[in-house]
């Protein structure tokens, strides 16, 4: 059986015949789910603090036990037994290799949600064991040592060690206390037995120091976790980008496929209307002006004259659509040649001469002289002037005027002005009137006819040439329409002497 294709129009578009897209968008919604749920506290979140973790125990693998071997050296030059030192140093060492082997192996393993308490009580466990290895380097002691403040060494050693386990052991909470606590106490132990000032003050600063160092691990791990959720709030950006990026794919593939058929259905249809209302038109043309002969009955003639406005009307709004679809798909061809702007907008005018004077209406044109030639197609010029013309003398009221100019405008192209004296339009709906099919208020109540398309007709043939369209217009102010054609369709240079500005390029 085929694979069939969703028509659902909601956001969960799925186009099953692309099988590698929807795997890649359903792999970046799983991932982006298990990251939003890794919030502080949560599994996600301890399983990365412990990776954090094990990858600073593995990174500094080697720091501590260079420290014991160190401490263990200047034990021998104090005069400390060697095999007593050494062995400590070792099994040290060992510890905290035994600790990196660990996190190593962890690092390795696909982590589950309830083996996390385990491993982290095994990484407490490693640290506990340090500790007591340097529970065994403060008990250590040397009669024979020849440095007098021998105690002093090992305190700061301890301080050493504390630091260096502060900044690598910060992600794993409680790692610091579990490995100094015990050696702290027990040197503090030591040195009130003794009761030396100095062992006295190290010890002081021992137990001072180390909270000190759990102060900086907790603000170190509360550093690493914003990051966490920082990058986790970035992942969950990236997702929803990639799925939406989804979405507008296919939302485009299918406004794409619906275009395709909007050509097909306008080509097949534009056909097939035609042949009928050229046979609809010529007919009802023969009928009402009787040339075959009269017709008896005047109502059968009015009957033609109304059929015969039908299909004239039917045939325009035809030729707009099939317009306003081929200036939208781009493929508008235009027929440039040079051409005298200010004749064509006069021929236009006189077509309307006659609706305009049935109005009332005063047809004033105004152009300048001496322009020179245009580099434009004169049908789509020709459609520019009708339709701006049509829509000034359909909304100027009766005994109202109309002013048409033709002249230079400052960036050195050409313009059209239509201007009426109608009520005009808000400046909310110009937008409006500029959509297919749009109509402002003002028409609707009025019930002008019309289709909308009169407008966004002329700002895509504008477009096409490179020029634009400007309305200019106030409620109960009147309209003016401006048609601008760029400087670089005119034939000839901008004149020299000075000329009246009527609108900008």
């Amino acid at each position: 059986m085929a694979p069939q294709r969703s028509t659902t129009a909601d956001k969960n578009i799925v186009d099953r015949t692309r099988s590698s897209r929807n795997g890649e968008l359903a792999r970046a919604l799983r991932e982006t789910r298990n990251r939003l749920a890794n919030s502080p506290g949560s599994p996600g979140f301890d399983r990365e603090m412990l990776t954090l973790h094990g990858r600073a125990t593995i990174g500094s693998a080697t720091t501590i036990p260079l420290l014991a071997f160190a401490a263990a050296a200047s034990g021998m030059i104090a005069g400390m037994g060697i095999p007593q030192i050494v062995t400590w140093a070792a099994a040290t060492s060992i510890v905290y290799a035994v600790i990196a082997l660990f996190a190593r192996r962890t690092g390795r393993l696909a982590v589950r949600e309830g083996a996390l308490a385990g491993i982290r009580y095994r990484f407490l466990l490693g640290h506990c064991l340090a500790g007591l290895c340097w529970s065994w380097f403060v008990w250590a002691d040397c009669q024979i040592c020849q440095i007098d403040q021998f105690p002093v060494v090992k305190a700061v050693v301890l301080l050493l060690a504390m630091a260096v386990s502060a900044i690598f052991s910060f992600a794993l909470s409680g790692a610091l206390l579990c490995t100094f606590a015990l050696p702290a106490v027990l040197f503090a132990a030591m040195s009130v037995r003794t009761g030396t000032p100095v062992d006295l003050v190290m010890a002081g600063l021992l137990l001072v120091a180390l909270p000190f160092f759990a102060y900086v691990a907790g603000h170190l791990r509360r550093s690493a976790i914003m990051l966490l959720s920082f990058r986790t709030e970035k992942d969950g950006l990236i997702a929803e980008l990639e799925t939406a990026n989804a979405i507008s794919d296919e939302a485009r593939r299918r406004a794409e496929e619906a275009n395709l058929a909007k050509s097909r259905f306008l080509a097949s249809m534009s056909h097939e209307l035609r042949t009928p209302l050229n046979a609809i038109l010529g007919f009802s043309e023969v009928m009402s002006q009787e040339v075959l002969g009269p017709l008896e009955n005047e109502t059968y003639r009015d009957y033609a004259r109304d059929i015969h406005t039908s299909g004239k009307h039917l045939l325009e709004l035809i030729n707009e659509i099939l317009d306003i679809s081929r200036i939208e798909a781009g493929r508008y061809q235009l027929q440039a040649e040079p051409m005298q702007l200010a004749e064509v907008v006069e021929e236009c005018c006189h077509l309307f001469e006659l609706k305009a004077r049935t109005k009332s209406i005063r047809l004033v044109q105004d152009y300048e002289s001496s322009l020179p030639q245009l580099n434009a197609d004169e049908r789509a010029v020709r459609q520019i002037t009708l339709n701006l013309l049509s829509n000034a003398v359909k909304f100027a009221p009766s005994g109202g005027e109309v002013r048409v100019q033709v002249g230079w405008t400052a960036g050195g192209g050409q313009y059209i002005s239509v201007r009426d004296n109608g009520p005009g339009i808000p400046a909310d709906e110009i937008p409006i009137v500029l959509s297919a099919f749009g109509q402002g208020s003002i028409a609707i109540k009025n019930a002008e006819q019309g289709t909308g398309l009169g407008l966004p007709i002329v700002q895509g043939l504008l477009r096409v040439h490179e020029g634009k369209f400007d309305i200019r217009s106030k409620l109960r102010g009147g309209t003016e329409a401006i048609a601008i054609f760029p400087a670089t369709r005119v034939l000839k240079a901008h004149p020299t002497s000075p000329e009246p500005q009527r609108a900008t390029a």
